[in-house]
């Protein structure tokens, strides 16, 4: 019925929000749909969206009327976080025909009749606490890496979060399927996987449909180390108080896992850190980072910290400065704290004016920039493995280096998505690394 329908997908977020478009884009070419890029005149246009941040909200209607300028009788349907979040308001957008929530945005098709407007919005979401069996996802962004969702939901209590209001309770795909996923990724030629999920260390949990683990984060890092046809796989963020001592080591020795880590940090004051409820203080991550650089010194550690959090006095912030800093990182992502409804910080005293949460993030990116590029100096001489991307950029080919190193070299068509054994050189004037091939050497 619909072979001669087009859809198109655009998705706001994180990576665990593009392995779930991927998944309901494989669905509707399974109902016989034909996949257009969403510049392109498709007669259904799906919007993902996030509601981590201010802006993820707005640029909804902006997307939702750039789909209609392409074609003003395309069927717009919205899903994901925010979706889940604020159903009603997305569904009077103007020009919205069909919102669907955390449980249904799978079942897109079954809710697809004729493609006929709606005068308003139709909304099917579930409270939230029904969110609690798993969808498997992955999604190919480009022919060198995939996205692999092995986990969704979070059953933290982060003050300034609205992800487990979106997203439910804490709940795991099963080791056999998440296997299933990465041979189906490695029999499409593609060289690297990154782990993504809300909060991918409490791996296990609700893998059974209740709170039981019959497996650890640490047991899936292990049967994934086995699967064939992989060459890389990276574990994308990662909690410090979950990652555990045995998983650094284990990846330490690990042929197929990288030595890159992203770990939240969200503040470098113990203060602040109560305030947010962490499940942590700030000596956990110094011992988490110490551990990793024992072990791999060379190994790259991005950080995710929060300006601006309310109660953030120039002494805390500071404080949070002075000890990233110090700290042997590689890199930061700074967000600037932006009022949720429905979370607890929203309520607090200590207010921070928006100019003053500006002003330390700028602070904070100028650091992260001086952090990356130290920590690329420190490569520079070393023999490691590059991936190279699909991309002509500007006339180079680019890559990533195992512990993400971002390199260029000009553009040749025969390196895309192969692997080769490379000596970092010099920093280019665009931050970029320079290398030299080893002869002889290519990997795959």
């Amino acid at each position: 019925m619909n072979a001669d329908k087009k859809v198109a997908f655009y998705t706001l977020g994180c990576k665990l929000n593009f392995s779930e478009t991927s998944t309901i884009a494989r669905n509707f070419v399974n109902e016989g749909f034909k996949r257009v890029a969403f510049e392109e005149k498709a007669d259904v246009y799906v919007i993902n969206t996030c509601s981590v941040t201010e802006n993820a909200d707005k640029r909804f209607k902006a997307i939702v009327k750039a789909g209609l300028k392409k074609n003003e009788n395309a069927f717009i349907i919205g899903v994901g976080c925010y979706a889940q979040l604020k159903p009603e308001e997305l569904a009077a957008v103007d020009g919205v025909d069909l919102v669907l929530g955390a449980t249904e945005k799978f079942n897109v098709t079954s809710y697809i009749n004729d493609l006929t407007k709606n005068e308003i919005g139709e909304v099917h979401s579930c409270e939230i606490q029904e969110a609690d069996t798993y969808i498997g996802a992955y999604s190919i962004g480009d022919r060198t890496r995939a996205f692999l969702k092995v986990q969704d939901g979070c059953d933290y209590k982060c003050t300034y979060c609205t992800i487990p209001l979106a997203r439910g309770i804490s709940r795991s795909d099963t080791v056999e399927n998440v296997l299933k996923n990465a041979k189906e990724i490695s029999e499409k030629g593609i060289k690297e996987i990154v782990l993504t999920g809300v909060n991918i260390g409490d791996y296990g949990k609700g893998e059974l449909g209740n709170k039981k683990h019959e497996h650890t984060f640490l047991e899936l890092v292990k049967a994934l180390d086995k699967v064939d046809g992989i060459q890389r796989i990276r574990i994308s963020s990662i909690e410090p108080n979950l990652l555990k001592d045995e998983t650094i080591d284990f990846v330490a020795n690990s042929t197929t896992f990288v030595p890159h880590f992203h770990i939240p940090l969200q503040s470098g004051s113990d203060v602040l850190l109560k305030k947010m409820k962490r499940r942590y203080l700030r000596k956990t991550y110094t011992d988490r980072v110490a551990k990793i650089k024992q072990v791999m010194p060379n190994a790259c550690i991005g950080v995710d910290v929060i300006v601006g959090f309310p109660g953030e006095t120039d002494e805390l912030f500071l404080e949070t400065y002075n000890y990233l800093n110090a700290l042997d990182v590689s890199y930061l992502h700074v967000f600037t704290y932006s009022e949720r409804p429905n979370t607890e910080a929203v309520l607090m005293d200590g207010l921070v004016p928006k100019k003053v949460r500006a002003k330390r993030s700028k602070m904070l990116r100028g650091l992260s920039v001086k952090k990356r590029r130290a920590f690329y100096e420190s490569q520079l001489g070393n023999t490691t493995k590059v991936l190279f991307e699909s991309e002509n950029k500007e006339g180079y080919i680019q890559g990533f280096t195992e512990n993400y190193v971002k390199v260029k070299t000009p553009w040749n068509p025969e390196l895309v998505n192969t692997i080769h054994a490379i000596t970092l050189t010099t920093i280019d004037e665009d931050g970029l690394v320079r290398f030299n091939f080893v002869k002889n050497k290519v990997i795959a």
